[in-house]
């Protein structure tokens, strides 16, 4: 995420030989449309990642899944007390998914492969 554009990489672990690796399995970006852009920091990450799993939700219903972000704030969005009516809609468009996912922190500077894609 930037002041520009969203971006997420889909990743799947694999064992490849013996050994555990991660594939790429598609990359997604759009730009912030201009009512967006206006958006916090936090409001922004949660936009990314309820667009990012909408998006993807072929990939991820029914499934078990990590979402990496930077946003230490994005981790407490599923159990947040909040009047702001955007993540409350948020909170609501991921609560399908609320037992399968787990959000972790990994900090911005390892990101470089959705971050790219926002920029």
């Amino acid at each position: 995420m930037c002041s520009q554009g969203l971006g997420a990489a889909l990743h799947q672990r694999q064992i490849v030989d013996g050994e555990p690796r991660e594939g790429a399995i598609c990359y997604i970006s759009r730009q912030l449309k201009d009512s967006e852009a206006r958006y916090g920091d936090t409001q922004t990450e949660c936009l990314c990642l309820v667009w990012a799993v909408e998006k993807l939700h072929y990939y991820l219903e029914g499934a078990v899944f990590e979402v990496y972000t930077e946003c230490t704030a994005l981790k407490s969005l599923l159990n947040m007390n909040t009047t702001n009516r955007h993540i409350l809609r948020w909170q609501i468009a991921i609560q399908e998914y609320r037992g399968n996912m787990t959000i972790i922190y990994k900090e911005g500077k390892s990101h470089t492969n959705a971050d790219g894609l926002s920029r």
